[in-house]
Protein backbone atom coordinates (compact mmCIF):
# COMPACT_ATOMS: atom_id res chain seq x y z
CA UNK A 1 0.00 0.00 0.00
CA UNK A 2 1.15 3.18 -0.97
CA UNK A 3 2.56 5.56 1.97
CA UNK A 4 3.98 2.64 4.05
CA UNK A 5 7.67 1.36 3.83
CA UNK A 6 8.49 -1.61 3.65
CA UNK A 7 10.66 -3.85 6.46
CA UNK A 8 13.18 -5.53 6.80
CA UNK A 9 12.81 -9.00 8.18
CA UNK A 10 15.27 -11.48 6.79
CA UNK A 11 17.60 -13.40 8.53
CA UNK A 12 20.37 -10.77 8.74
CA UNK A 13 17.73 -7.92 10.61
CA UNK A 14 14.98 -10.27 12.06
CA UNK A 15 13.72 -7.48 14.16
CA UNK A 16 12.58 -5.22 10.89
CA UNK A 17 14.34 -2.17 11.96
CA UNK A 18 17.19 -0.67 12.79
CA UNK A 19 19.22 -2.81 15.69
CA UNK A 20 17.31 -5.23 17.94
CA UNK A 21 16.92 -4.12 21.60
CA UNK A 22 19.31 -4.68 23.97
CA UNK A 23 21.52 -5.96 21.48
CA UNK A 24 20.18 -9.67 21.91
CA UNK A 25 17.88 -11.84 19.78
CA UNK A 26 14.41 -12.12 19.50
CA UNK A 27 14.35 -15.38 21.64
CA UNK A 28 16.52 -14.52 24.18
CA UNK A 29 14.41 -11.33 24.83
CA UNK A 30 11.40 -13.92 25.38
CA UNK A 31 13.03 -15.96 27.32
CA UNK A 32 13.77 -13.21 29.71
CA UNK A 33 10.52 -12.29 29.44
CA UNK A 34 8.99 -15.47 30.34
CA UNK A 35 11.37 -16.38 33.55
CA UNK A 36 10.22 -12.90 34.56
CA UNK A 37 6.64 -13.79 34.79
CA UNK A 38 8.07 -17.15 36.17
CA UNK A 39 9.82 -15.34 38.91
CA UNK A 40 6.64 -12.77 40.31
CA UNK A 41 5.19 -16.84 40.63
CA UNK A 42 7.41 -18.18 42.84
CA UNK A 43 8.11 -14.80 44.82
CA UNK A 44 4.27 -14.59 45.30
CA UNK A 45 4.43 -18.38 46.64
CA UNK A 46 7.52 -17.73 48.85
CA UNK A 47 5.73 -14.27 50.17
CA UNK A 48 2.76 -16.34 50.93
CA UNK A 49 4.69 -19.30 52.73
CA UNK A 50 6.56 -16.46 55.04
CA UNK A 51 2.99 -14.80 55.88
CA UNK A 52 1.31 -18.06 57.42
CA UNK A 53 4.56 -19.17 58.85
CA UNK A 54 4.86 -15.83 60.74
CA UNK A 55 1.11 -16.06 62.25
CA UNK A 56 1.89 -20.07 63.40
CA UNK A 57 5.24 -18.86 65.18
CA UNK A 58 6.73 -21.64 66.97
CA UNK A 59 4.44 -24.21 65.62
CA UNK A 60 6.06 -23.96 62.62
CA UNK A 61 8.68 -27.33 62.16
CA UNK A 62 12.33 -26.39 62.12
CA UNK A 63 13.75 -27.56 59.02
CA UNK A 64 16.75 -29.66 60.30
CA UNK A 65 14.77 -31.99 62.44
CA UNK A 66 12.19 -32.67 59.96
CA UNK A 67 14.67 -33.40 57.21
CA UNK A 68 17.25 -35.42 58.93
CA UNK A 69 17.43 -38.00 56.94
CA UNK A 70 19.62 -40.20 53.97
CA UNK A 71 19.18 -42.94 51.89
CA UNK A 72 20.12 -46.24 53.37
CA UNK A 73 21.65 -44.12 56.08
CA UNK A 74 18.44 -43.92 58.28
CA UNK A 75 18.07 -40.91 60.66
CA UNK A 76 20.45 -38.30 62.08
CA UNK A 77 21.82 -36.52 59.24
CA UNK A 78 20.07 -33.24 59.84
CA UNK A 79 19.89 -31.31 56.02
CA UNK A 80 22.87 -33.38 54.56
CA UNK A 81 20.82 -34.94 52.23
CA UNK A 82 19.06 -31.25 50.84
CA UNK A 83 22.51 -29.91 50.78
CA UNK A 84 24.09 -32.53 48.47
CA UNK A 85 20.80 -32.20 45.97
CA UNK A 86 21.87 -28.61 46.45
CA UNK A 87 25.25 -28.96 45.71
CA UNK A 88 24.88 -30.98 42.52
CA UNK A 89 22.09 -28.48 41.10
CA UNK A 90 24.41 -25.89 41.44
CA UNK A 91 27.01 -28.63 39.96
CA UNK A 92 24.69 -28.86 37.17
CA UNK A 93 24.41 -24.87 36.42
CA UNK A 94 28.76 -24.46 36.23
CA UNK A 95 28.58 -27.48 33.45
CA UNK A 96 26.23 -25.14 31.89
CA UNK A 97 27.95 -22.77 31.60
CA UNK A 98 31.24 -24.60 30.10
CA UNK A 99 28.88 -25.89 27.83
CA UNK A 100 27.08 -22.44 26.23
CA UNK A 101 31.31 -21.44 26.37
CA UNK A 102 31.69 -24.67 24.37
CA UNK A 103 29.27 -23.28 21.68
CA UNK A 104 31.03 -20.15 21.10
CA UNK A 105 33.79 -21.39 20.71
CA UNK A 106 31.83 -24.18 17.77
CA UNK A 107 32.92 -26.89 20.33
CA UNK A 108 30.46 -29.81 19.17
CA UNK A 109 32.06 -32.06 21.49
CA UNK A 110 32.52 -29.92 23.71
CA UNK A 111 28.78 -28.66 23.76
CA UNK A 112 27.86 -32.38 23.92
CA UNK A 113 29.67 -33.58 26.95
CA UNK A 114 28.55 -30.51 29.38
CA UNK A 115 25.08 -30.49 28.16
CA UNK A 116 25.16 -34.35 28.84
CA UNK A 117 26.94 -33.51 32.33
CA UNK A 118 24.14 -30.99 33.63
CA UNK A 119 21.23 -33.32 32.19
CA UNK A 120 22.76 -36.08 34.55
CA UNK A 121 22.81 -33.21 37.77
CA UNK A 122 19.55 -32.61 36.58
CA UNK A 123 17.56 -36.05 36.96
CA UNK A 124 19.71 -36.62 40.36
CA UNK A 125 18.06 -33.64 41.70
CA UNK A 126 14.57 -34.94 40.44
CA UNK A 127 15.18 -38.45 41.74
CA UNK A 128 16.38 -36.94 44.92
CA UNK A 129 13.50 -34.63 45.02
CA UNK A 130 11.09 -38.31 44.69
CA UNK A 131 13.35 -40.04 47.56
CA UNK A 132 12.48 -36.59 49.60
CA UNK A 133 8.44 -36.48 49.19
CA UNK A 134 8.16 -40.38 49.61
CA UNK A 135 10.25 -40.15 52.85
CA UNK A 136 8.24 -36.45 54.16
CA UNK A 137 4.49 -38.61 53.25
CA UNK A 138 5.52 -41.80 55.03
CA UNK A 139 6.67 -39.83 58.24
CA UNK A 140 9.52 -40.43 61.05
CA UNK A 141 8.68 -43.74 63.00
CA UNK A 142 7.40 -41.60 65.93
CA UNK A 143 5.16 -39.62 64.49
CA UNK A 144 2.92 -36.73 65.69
CA UNK A 145 1.35 -37.40 69.07
CA UNK A 146 -2.02 -36.10 70.85
CA UNK A 147 -1.34 -35.99 74.87
CA UNK A 148 -4.01 -36.37 77.20
CA UNK A 149 -4.73 -33.01 77.86
CA UNK A 150 -4.93 -32.42 73.99
CA UNK A 151 -1.89 -30.64 73.13
CA UNK A 152 0.25 -32.10 70.20
CA UNK A 153 3.51 -32.63 70.15
CA UNK A 154 6.13 -34.12 67.58
CA UNK A 155 8.37 -36.71 69.03
CA UNK A 156 12.21 -37.06 68.73
CA UNK A 157 14.57 -39.87 69.80
CA UNK A 158 15.80 -42.74 68.84
CA UNK A 159 12.84 -45.65 68.18
CA UNK A 160 13.55 -48.91 69.49
CA UNK A 161 14.09 -51.74 67.10
CA UNK A 162 10.81 -54.04 66.16
CA UNK A 163 12.03 -57.53 66.22
CA UNK A 164 8.78 -59.37 65.82
CA UNK A 165 4.98 -59.98 66.85
CA UNK A 166 4.45 -63.55 68.85
CA UNK A 167 0.78 -64.28 68.11
CA UNK A 168 -1.28 -65.28 71.33
CA UNK A 169 -4.29 -65.53 69.82
CA UNK A 170 -4.98 -66.74 66.50
CA UNK A 171 -6.78 -65.14 63.30
CA UNK A 172 -8.01 -65.76 59.78
CA UNK A 173 -4.15 -66.27 58.70
CA UNK A 174 -2.23 -66.74 61.78
CA UNK A 175 -2.11 -69.54 63.93
CA UNK A 176 -0.99 -69.65 67.86
CA UNK A 177 2.56 -69.07 68.64
CA UNK A 178 4.12 -67.80 65.30
CA UNK A 179 6.08 -65.36 65.18
CA UNK A 180 6.17 -62.59 62.40
CA UNK A 181 8.89 -60.67 61.30
CA UNK A 182 8.20 -58.98 57.97
CA UNK A 183 6.83 -55.54 57.45
CA UNK A 184 6.74 -54.91 61.39
CA UNK A 185 7.14 -51.59 61.18
CA UNK A 186 3.84 -51.19 58.59
CA UNK A 187 1.57 -53.54 60.34
CA UNK A 188 3.11 -51.52 64.21
CA UNK A 189 2.13 -47.96 62.40
CA UNK A 190 -1.15 -49.14 61.31
CA UNK A 191 -2.49 -50.55 64.75
CA UNK A 192 -1.93 -47.55 66.45
CA UNK A 193 -3.69 -45.09 64.19
CA UNK A 194 -6.26 -47.38 64.33
CA UNK A 195 -6.54 -47.88 67.90
CA UNK A 196 -5.39 -51.59 67.62
CA UNK A 197 -2.91 -51.52 69.84
CA UNK A 198 -3.40 -51.75 73.76
CA UNK A 199 -0.35 -52.91 76.85
CA UNK A 200 1.92 -54.17 73.97
CA UNK A 201 -0.54 -56.38 72.73
CA UNK A 202 -1.10 -55.86 68.50
CA UNK A 203 -4.18 -56.63 66.65
CA UNK A 204 -3.43 -57.62 63.30
CA UNK A 205 -5.56 -57.36 60.16
CA UNK A 206 -6.77 -61.11 60.34
CA UNK A 207 -8.32 -60.32 63.82
CA UNK A 208 -5.25 -62.63 65.53
CA UNK A 209 -3.28 -60.93 68.63
CA UNK A 210 0.08 -60.70 69.09
CA UNK A 211 2.43 -59.76 71.79
CA UNK A 212 4.76 -56.74 70.61
CA UNK A 213 8.73 -57.51 71.09
CA UNK A 214 10.47 -53.79 70.92
CA UNK A 215 13.75 -52.66 72.10
CA UNK A 216 13.25 -49.82 74.37
CA UNK A 217 12.96 -45.79 73.07
CA UNK A 218 15.88 -44.03 74.49
CA UNK A 219 16.90 -40.18 73.90
CA UNK A 220 12.82 -39.32 73.55
CA UNK A 221 12.28 -35.79 73.74
CA UNK A 222 8.65 -33.86 73.01
CA UNK A 223 8.31 -30.54 71.27
CA UNK A 224 4.62 -29.11 71.91
CA UNK A 225 2.97 -28.07 68.49
CA UNK A 226 -0.19 -27.84 69.39
CA UNK A 227 -1.29 -26.07 73.07
CA UNK A 228 -3.17 -27.95 75.63
CA UNK A 229 -4.41 -27.81 79.28
CA UNK A 230 -1.51 -28.61 79.91
CA UNK A 231 1.42 -27.38 77.83
CA UNK A 232 2.32 -24.57 75.64
CA UNK A 233 3.04 -24.47 71.79
CA UNK A 234 6.96 -24.51 71.87
CA UNK A 235 7.29 -26.67 75.46
CA UNK A 236 10.26 -28.96 75.38
CA UNK A 237 9.79 -32.41 77.20
CA UNK A 238 12.11 -34.38 78.08
CA UNK A 239 12.13 -36.51 81.43
CA UNK A 240 8.64 -37.76 81.06
CA UNK A 241 8.66 -38.09 77.07
CA UNK A 242 9.22 -41.69 77.03
CA UNK A 243 6.41 -42.42 79.29
CA UNK A 244 3.66 -40.29 77.92
CA UNK A 245 5.09 -41.21 74.33
CA UNK A 246 4.09 -45.14 75.76
CA UNK A 247 0.63 -44.25 77.02
CA UNK A 248 -0.72 -42.58 73.43
CA UNK A 249 0.63 -45.58 71.62
CA UNK A 250 -0.71 -48.26 73.95
CA UNK A 251 -3.94 -46.26 74.81
CA UNK A 252 -6.09 -48.15 72.57
CA UNK A 253 -7.22 -45.16 71.48
CA UNK A 254 -7.64 -44.44 67.69
CA UNK A 255 -6.22 -41.12 65.65
CA UNK A 256 -4.04 -39.80 68.52
CA UNK A 257 -0.68 -40.51 66.19
CA UNK A 258 -0.54 -39.15 62.74
CA UNK A 259 2.19 -40.71 60.94
CA UNK A 260 3.42 -38.29 57.70
CA UNK A 261 2.00 -35.48 55.95
CA UNK A 262 -0.93 -35.08 53.00
CA UNK A 263 -3.04 -32.40 51.84
CA UNK A 264 -5.17 -33.37 55.13
CA UNK A 265 -2.98 -33.77 58.01
CA UNK A 266 0.85 -33.09 58.83
CA UNK A 267 3.18 -34.71 61.66
CA UNK A 268 5.68 -32.21 61.43
CA UNK A 269 3.40 -29.26 62.34
CA UNK A 270 0.40 -26.99 60.95
CA UNK A 271 -1.51 -28.67 58.22
CA UNK A 272 -0.40 -25.60 55.59
CA UNK A 273 3.07 -26.59 56.04
CA UNK A 274 2.69 -29.50 54.16
CA UNK A 275 0.18 -27.87 51.81
CA UNK A 276 2.97 -25.52 51.07
CA UNK A 277 6.10 -27.74 50.67
CA UNK A 278 4.02 -29.84 47.89
CA UNK A 279 3.21 -27.09 46.23
CA UNK A 280 6.32 -25.13 46.37
CA UNK A 281 8.73 -27.99 45.82
CA UNK A 282 6.58 -29.62 42.96
CA UNK A 283 5.91 -26.89 41.13
CA UNK A 284 10.25 -26.35 41.41
CA UNK A 285 10.36 -30.08 40.58
CA UNK A 286 8.16 -30.05 37.46
CA UNK A 287 10.53 -27.00 35.96
CA UNK A 288 13.41 -28.78 36.74
CA UNK A 289 11.83 -32.09 35.27
CA UNK A 290 11.05 -29.42 31.89
CA UNK A 291 14.65 -28.40 31.64
CA UNK A 292 15.89 -31.72 31.51
CA UNK A 293 13.55 -32.92 28.31
CA UNK A 294 14.46 -29.55 26.99
CA UNK A 295 18.05 -30.16 27.44
CA UNK A 296 17.80 -33.95 26.31
CA UNK A 297 16.19 -32.00 23.23
CA UNK A 298 18.57 -29.29 22.70
CA UNK A 299 21.11 -32.07 23.05
CA UNK A 300 19.90 -34.49 20.45
CA UNK A 301 20.14 -31.36 18.00
CA UNK A 302 23.52 -31.03 18.84
CA UNK A 303 24.64 -34.15 18.33
CA UNK A 304 22.75 -34.17 14.79
CA UNK A 305 24.87 -31.29 14.05
CA UNK A 306 21.95 -28.24 13.65
CA UNK A 307 23.01 -26.12 15.69
CA UNK A 308 26.54 -26.26 14.34
CA UNK A 309 25.35 -25.86 10.73
CA UNK A 310 23.33 -22.96 11.58
CA UNK A 311 26.41 -21.63 12.65
CA UNK A 312 25.62 -20.76 16.49
CA UNK A 313 24.46 -22.73 19.28
CA UNK A 314 22.06 -19.84 20.85
CA UNK A 315 19.89 -22.79 21.29
CA UNK A 316 22.08 -24.32 24.08
CA UNK A 317 22.35 -20.37 25.63
CA UNK A 318 18.29 -20.20 25.67
CA UNK A 319 17.86 -23.22 27.57
CA UNK A 320 21.11 -22.69 29.62
CA UNK A 321 18.91 -18.91 30.69
CA UNK A 322 16.00 -21.19 31.93
CA UNK A 323 18.56 -24.02 33.51
CA UNK A 324 20.19 -20.83 35.68
CA UNK A 325 16.76 -19.54 36.73
CA UNK A 326 15.53 -23.00 38.13
CA UNK A 327 18.70 -23.37 40.33
CA UNK A 328 18.12 -19.62 41.55
CA UNK A 329 15.07 -20.32 42.76
CA UNK A 330 15.97 -23.69 44.13
CA UNK A 331 18.29 -21.48 46.35
CA UNK A 332 15.33 -19.28 47.99
CA UNK A 333 13.50 -22.35 48.41
CA UNK A 334 15.88 -24.23 50.15
CA UNK A 335 16.24 -20.67 52.35
CA UNK A 336 12.71 -20.42 53.14
CA UNK A 337 11.88 -23.99 53.41
CA UNK A 338 15.05 -25.44 54.92
CA UNK A 339 17.51 -23.13 56.57
CA UNK A 340 15.12 -19.84 58.12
Amino acid sequence: MAGHASHDTSATNPWGGKVSPFSVSYGKLMMWFFLVSDALTFGGLLVAYGFTRHDAQDAWPIGEETFNSMPFLGHGFPLLYVALMTFILIVSSVTMVLAVEAGHRMDKKGVTKWLLATIIGGFFFVGSQAWEWSHFIHGSEFGKVELADGSQAVVKGHFGELKNFTVIEAGKHHHKGEVITEDLMHQFQHAVVTGHIENGIITLHDGSKAKVSKDADHDVTMIIKKAGKKYHVGQEIGKEACDLYGQVINSGEANRVIYGANLEQNEYGPQQYGQFFFFITGFHGFHVFSGVMINIIVLLGVVKGTYHKRGHYEMVEKTGLYWHFVDLVWVFVFTFFYLI
